[in-house]
């Protein structure tokens, strides 16, 4: 079951869900919009590998905004901190965003209970597309979830995204392999 509005808004005032800035004009009848941080990262290298740290170059979206390019693939982070103690969180793009050919995310599109962090997103352009720090540029939907949670992504030893970082963070695969 998605969470309305005003069950939002409950958990929020729980402490439930966290969201920072929060901003009532943001949230809709099943869901809060989220936008665009002023970082964007590029990898380094052509070539990724699933097996080695693949590095990242950070940059700041300029004033005057920036042109993304179709076949790249751009790390970029939600201006809101987020936290999740008692739903599944899910990040989807705004129709908007798509109807301009942005996709935010490859695959990682739901969140963790227990995920308490900034979303990276993956974000990839059908054509070129200037994008702006501060757009908006997904909605989070909460889902119920039924039955005991044992271990919280935040708890989690193996979790390996849980540094609190206002940064798009890269892959972290290659820790499977270790």
């Amino acid at each position: 079951m998605i969470l309305t509005d005003k069950e939002i808004l409950d958990n929020i005032e729980r402490r439930r869900i966290v969201i920072e800035p929060f901003n009532r004009e943001k949230l809709g009848t099943n869901s809060y919009d989220v936008h665009l941080g002023k970082t964007l990262a590029k990898y380094n290298d052509i070539l990724l590998y699933a097996k080695k740290h693949n590095h990242i170059t950070t940059f700041e979206i300029p004033e005057e905004g920036y042109v993304l390019e179709p076949h790249h693939l751009y790390l970029g982070v939600t201006e809101e901190y987020t936290e999740t103690h008692d739903h599944v969180p899910f990040l989807e793009g705004k129709s908007s965003i798509g109807r301009l050919g942005i996709d935010i995310h490859a695959t990682a599109g739901k969140g963790d209970v227990g995920f308490c962090n900034y979303w990276t997103l993956e974000i990839s352009v059908k054509q070129h597309v200037r994008v702006y720090a501060g757009m908006p540029i997904g909605q989070l939907i909460y889902f119920e979830v039924r039955g005991e949670i044992l271990t919280p992504y935040n708890t989690k030893s193996s979790a390996k995204y849980n540094d609190k970082t206002h940064i798009p963070v890269e892959s972290m695969m290659w820790k499977n392999f270790k």
